[in-house]
């Protein structure tokens, strides 16, 4: 039996850095929110390290941290201490970190990705540093400026076991993070830098190298494949892969040396003096009552209840807001399953209909105008979209004017009816639609599509059918258009 050939492999384990949605700040009565402020206006004694300032635990902190916690299938500790981690660096007050060592938290926890399980190493809290604001980039900055703001903002820090083999895998086990921590109302993905990761990653042959601070779930896949290239480079050269800490430079999809990386014993914890160790047993019971649906429990249950397809479950649970919208428009919709007029694609249950709507059309506009569900629900009520939907059943407006109301919604405001009315995207009656066919197929640019459908080449009628279109600002009904053509080409 030949062995197994494990030249090249890597390995990845990500440490992630999700800030939790406290008001307050993890060890002081600093207010968490400064997305907007100006630069330490946030801090008080405690959070900018001055002398004789005592730290006091946020206990919504720690109840948020232990939801998380049994979120992931992790086994919570009885008890949970604080430690001191003892490095210096200019965003960092005290000289050291409050965060957690021996005891965090949990342990042990899983996490399914696709074909895969993802071990969870532990999890715990720890306060974030300050953040340092360089003129240009890392390496080309004369200088830097500090915003001590972030300083002492809870994180919940989960860290995986090296069970990560690609780029890829490590970006899906993020997105499936980022969905499970916001189903948990702990933390909010649209806050900037709201989820910040470190990922160690190494090379069959060589040492490993610890990637810091890469502000987006999207950028790790960037950085990682970079990195592997790197050092994949470095070992095919026949040159040595350091142990050492990177930088990953956003701006220039690069990682650049910052420093030798330390080990443990370089950080000197020790347990904080100023903080007793706090038993969070008795919290589970309740706060494990407290978890709500989660996204593998809804992907499920949407696909028996609903009868969706499996890729519309995959789309519509990912993010909470979305899965809400969805089942209160189908809440909402009338219990007939006729669509009047519909082509195929709009055929079968109602249910399964709207989550071809809510998870291909609206979420589509969406992603190209970079904006969240929970932003869009401003502009497109379930009820706005419910009416979007009737219009397009009772055969008011056609698909194509259906999506333009809907993005005359999320980019100008307004009502349904009133958009119809304003913009003329009701649908044509069977009138209007045939004098548009014959204008079309009387139209001399048209003359060759026409031949070729008449010598078998089908692909012409959907060329002709988009004339149509076309000529009608896609007020006229597509399968009512490809009738006539049919039937008026049967006549030529």
């Amino acid at each position: 039996m030949k062995s197994e050939d494990r030249s090249g492999e890597v390995k990845i384990g990500l440490e992630c850095h999700a800030q939790l949605l406290t008001r307050s700040k993890l060890f002081c009565p600093c207010s968490t929110d400064y997305q907007n402020s100006e630069p330490n206006t946030h801090v008080c004694p405690t959070c900018l390290g001055l002398p004789g300032a005592l730290p006091v635990v946020n206990e919504q902190a720690i109840k948020y941290g232990v939801k998380v916690a049994l979120a992931l299938g992790c086994e919570v500790q009885p008890v949970t201490t604080f430690y001191r981690k003892n490095y210096f660096y200019p965003d960092l007050p005290r000289g050291f970190q409050i965060t957690q060592y021996d005891f965090p938290i949990a342990l042990n926890g899983l996490v399914k990705i696709e074909n895969k399980k993802v071990r969870i190493r532990r999890v715990h809290l720890e306060e974030d540093p300050g953040r340092l604001v360089y003129k240009g980039t890392i390496e080309t900055a004369k200088y830097s400026l500090v915003d001590y703001n972030r300083s002492g903002i809870p994180l919940v820090e989960i860290v995986t076991e090296p069970d990560l083999r690609s780029p890829k895998e490590a970006r899906v086990f993020l997105g499936k993070l980022r969905s499970v921590l916001g189903y948990l109302g702990v933390f909010d993905s649209d806050l900037e830098g709201a989820l910040r990761v470190d990922a160690n990653v190494s090379v069959a042959g060589g040492e490993r190298a610890e990637v810091k601070n890469i502000s987006s779930y999207k950028g790790v896949e960037r950085a990682l494949s970079f990195e592997i290239t790197r050092q994949r480079n470095l070992l095919r050269r026949g040159l040595g892969v350091v142990q050492e800490t990177r930088h990953y430079d956003e701006a220039r999809g690069i990682t650049v040396s910052m420093r030798t990386k330390e080990f443990e014993h370089d950080y000197r914890y020790f347990p904080e003096p100023d903080l007793v160790p706090i038993r969070i047993s008795g919290l589970v019971a309740g706060l494990r009552a407290e978890i709500p649906e989660l996204p593998d429990e809804k992907k499920k249950r949407f696909v028996s209840q609903y009868s969706v397809t499996q890729e519309h479950a995959n789309s519509l649970t990912f993010d909470k807001s979305v899965a809400d919208f969805y089942e209160e428009v189908v809440s909402k919709m009338p219990k007939t399953e006729a669509v009047a007029g519909s082509s195929a694609a709009v055929a079968g249950s109602s249910a399964a209909w709207v989550a071809t709507w809510v998870a291909d059309v609206l979420k589509g506009e969406l992603n190209y105008r970079g904006i969240s569900m929970r932003e869009a629900s401003k502009l497109i009520s379930a009820g706005d979209f419910v009416t979007v939907l009737k219009l397009l059943k009772e055969g008011v407006v056609t698909e194509r004017g259906a999506t333009e109301i809907l993005r005359e919604m999320l980019d100008r405001g307004g009502k349904p009816k009133e958009i119809v009315k304003k913009k003329g995207l009701a649908s044509l009656g069977s009138a209007e639609t045939e004098k548009a066919v014959f204008e079309v197929l009387g139209e001399e640019q048209n003359a060759g599509a026409v031949a070729d459908y008449k010598l078998g080449k089908k692909e012409a009628l959907n060329f002709l059918v988009g004339q149509v279109l076309k000529k009608t600002r896609g007020r006229a009904e597509p399968k009512k258009i490809n009738e006539l053509l049919k039937l008026e080409l049967q006549k030529k």
